[in-house]
């Protein structure tokens, strides 16, 4: 199965499609995956605070009609944008990103999904992601976003 490559622009800068001459480059579809994953927006738990004090809780429309009843998609790292630099942010990072790849586990398209949070440098949240796939050697990502508290 094929996907079109999804990419992620560093320094949060957002996602792109790839291209390959005129068309969209294809891919497995598992880095795709892991970035929509982790970037699109799930709605906030009851008891998330809102980064802005609203009581917009984001997260995609279609989660309403999910196949299997709670499923959502995406992650919650948005909760975290105005968040200071400290290493109890960096464990909710970590447990957001883990909870987003879960579902990579859980339908058996991986046997693990295990991310590393860390601050490389000064407004920066970089996350270290390892797949691992029955048959296929680990796959592993990283992504830095611009922190901005």
């Amino acid at each position: 199965m094929t996907d079109i490559k999804t990419i992620f622009i560093d320094l949060g800068h957002g996602v792109d499609y790839a291209l390959d001459g005129l068309g969209f480059a294809e891919d497995d579809g598992l880095e795709t995956a892991v970035i929509l994953s982790l970037f699109t927006d799930r709605r906030a738990n009851a008891d998330d605070a809102i980064p802005d004090g609203s009581k917009d809780r984001r997260g995609w429309w279609g989660d309403s009609f999910a196949d299997v009843k709670g499923d959502l998609i995406g992650s919650r790292l948005w909760l975290l944008s105005r968040e200071k630099q400290l290493a109890s942010v960096l464990v909710r990072a970590q447990q957001y990103a883990e909870e987003s790849l879960k579902w990579l586990v859980d339908d058996s398209v991986a046997e693990s999904a295990v991310v590393v949070a860390s601050n490389p440098r000064s407004g920066i949240l970089a996350l270290g992601v390892s797949i691992t796939r029955s048959g296929h050697p680990v796959k592993q990502y990283r992504f830095e976003q611009f922190w901005s508290a």
